[in-house]
């Protein structure tokens, strides 16, 4: 699933973020001002998405009757990185870059 938050794709990155819980949780977004990103992640799902930079996504999980605040993650850390490049420099700080393995 990919889902658009802008339609200036230039100020935002490729993310992804899995649902590795077995519990339905609900991510959004909040910290920009003037769009506002919410959605359901199923246990499993995975959820692809482009946001700014500087967005953070919180996780809530869900429980009987409530959802409770359990993570929130800044989106560069979620980036999918397509090519290396210099502009990566200019963007992300190598110390809070966040490197994935196979």
């Amino acid at each position: 699933m990919l889902d658009r938050v802008s339609s200036k794709d230039s100020d935002h990155i490729l993310c992804y973020y899995p649902n590795t819980t077995n519990q339905i949780q609900v991510v959004r977004i909040g910290n920009i001002p003037n769009w506002y990103f919410e959605r359901v992640v199923f246990p499993g799902e995975r959820l692809m998405f482009k946001a700014a930079v500087e967005a953070v996504l919180e996780i809530h999980t869900c429980a009987v009757a409530t959802a409770i605040l359990s993570d929130k993650i800044p989106c560069y850390v979620l980036r999918v990185i397509e090519e290396v490049s210099s502009e990566l420099d200019l963007v992300v700080p190598k110390e809070k870059r966040a490197v994935l393995s196979r």
